[in-house]
């Protein structure tokens, strides 16, 4: 199959693409060869100035439609990229190496998904009347903040430019979106796809950079809110740089999430639960649960069942619809999870199946377990963000929920039981944003979506995403003349 990512050009902004070559290079390399295919440029500060001026001139008049009018405009878009599904998915696997049997039904799906619903949700955005004493009353109108900023991870380039972009446009709000620099070719083809949609000039606009780019987005007066999927460090200093301009933020970071998984199970749930908690998108998913909780009595079972099942993952060409393993998005992100299995390995975790870096051209390295780690080794620790599963052995149900929830993440948290009174009563207790019970890591736009703890501030998706995107106004209304003191 041959693709050519490169786009028209690095930006786009005020309905159109937008090159500047003064800006730093940013190769486009495929993960899965290595090979450089296209090269954008970051953005000069006078391309951020034209996107954030585009984007300010742009809200007044798309604020003023009304909610059922953008939302029209929405499910046209969603409409638009259903119809190119395969197109769309092709990029993200030639952006993030993520296979087409991934892509094709969980990338621009979702974000197709995000513009429906949102796009249905736009026209139902009212106010309240509220009745008082003596014939007063009050009434409310929702608003839209105005300019936002929302800055991606690199997993989900595609999913991301549109949870944030929907429920910003549904709510009237305009948007400048910076993409990470190591997948920047999706959300240039939402934007695109907006603009055909109807959406008007400035209302969605994309410009490429790293940092300081972001830092400068974030930074600037004009800006209303800030929504950032990243992590925990990133989200530190993006959230504290909103907090000096008392700008509205939503943080989407990091996790390290735990998957609890009791004798009663079913084996194959089990297993399929921990597969699509640590091994779905080569590991690189920010829900991940990768503190995999197995009572001591199954442990052996559930390790034989997990190498059996891996044995039959097919790692190989993504745009093969057949391979269902890709590589790591970079050469960074694969010489760190290198590093995750080395310290597991040298901290006393007992390496049951892969581990090793694939001699090949390209980021591969093979999905790997691990049983016997401990709550204090590295790997139970940090976020790795690979395809790197940790087994911890535990004994009560008193003694999983406490070791679950004793780390300062708090995004996801599952497990996996036959008996729905004992999955119930670990829900209650996991101190975690979204939580599953026999499966993981499902992410439904109607269903909120975020962390507690450093895992994040806010929700995306569902009618939630509508709180961090608008705000009320309240207006009293006097049926009387008014009475002073004096």
């Amino acid at each position: 199959m041959s693709l050519n990512p490169e786009p028209k050009a690095s930006h786009y902004i005020n309905g159109e693409y937008v090159e500047d070559s003064d800006g730093t290079p940013i190769d486009l390399v495929y993960p899965a060869t290595g090979e450089i295919v296209g090269r954008v440029h970051a953005a000069t500060p006078a391309i951020v100035e034209r996107a954030l001026a585009a984007a300010d001139a742009a809200r007044r008049g798309w604020a003023a439609m009304s909610g059922t009018e953008r939302g029209r405009v929405l499910r046209r878009a969603a409409d638009i990229m259903r119809e190119r599904n395969r197109e769309l998915s092709e990029l993200e696997t030639m952006d993030t190496g993520k296979p087409l049997s991934e892509t094709l039904v969980a990338d621009a799906t979702s974000a197709a998904d995000a513009l429906e619903y949102f796009g249905g949700l736009a026209g139902s955005l009212t106010g309240e009347h509220v009745r008082l004493p003596g014939g007063d009353f009050a009434y409310t109108i929702r608003e839209p903040l105005g300019l936002c900023v929302g800055i991606g991870a690199w997993n989900y380039p595609t999913q991301i430019a549109a949870w944030k972009g929907a429920p910003a446009l549904a709510c009237g709000n305009t948007m400048v979106f910076k993409p990470s620099e190591t997948t920047p070719l999706c959300a240039l083809k939402v934007a695109e796809i907006l603009t055909e949609a109807g959406v008007p000039p400035g209302v969605y606009n994309v410009v490429q950079g790293m940092g300081e780019v972001g830092a400068a987005l974030v930074s600037d007066p004009r800006v209303a809110k800030v929504s950032l999927t990243g992590s925990v460090p990133t989200g530190r200093k993006v959230y504290a740089m909103a907090a000096q301009g008392m700008k509205h933020a939503t943080m989407e970071l990091g996790g390290k999430s735990p998957l609890v998984i009791f004798e009663d199970a079913d084996l194959d749930i089990a297993v399929s639960s921990a597969i699509l908690g640590n091994f779905y998108s080569t590991g690189q998913v920010c829900s991940n649960g990768t503190r995999v909780f197995v009572q001591e009595g199954i442990v052996d079972a559930f390790c034989d069942r997990m190498v059996e099942r891996m044995g039959r993952a097919v790692i190989g060409d993504p745009m093969d619809e057949a391979t269902t393993i890709g590589p790591m998005v970079s050469a960074r992100q694969l010489d760190i999870v290198e590093g995750y299995i080395r310290k597991g390995i040298e901290e006393g975790a007992e390496l049951v199946a892969g581990g090793r870096r694939l001699n090949r051209p390209g980021f591969w390295i093979e999905p790997t377990l691990f049983r016997n780690v401990t709550d204090d080794m590295t790997i139970a620790r940090e976020e790795i963000f690979g395809p790197v599963l940790s087994v911890l052995n535990f004994r009560t149900e008193d003694e999983a929920l406490k070791r679950a929830n004793a780390t300062e993440f708090g995004l996801a948290a599952g497990v996996v039981t036959r008996d729905l009174s004992r999955a119930h009563r670990m829900v209650a207790g996991f101190e975690a944003g979204t939580c599953y019970i026999n499966t993981f890591n499902n992410a439904p736009v109607e269903a909120p979506f975020g962390g507690m703890k450093m895992s994040g501030v806010g929700r995306e998706n569902s009618r939630a995403a509508i709180e961090h995107y608008s705000q009320p106004k309240s207006v009293y209304v006097a049926m009387a003349p008014a009475e002073a003191p004096f």
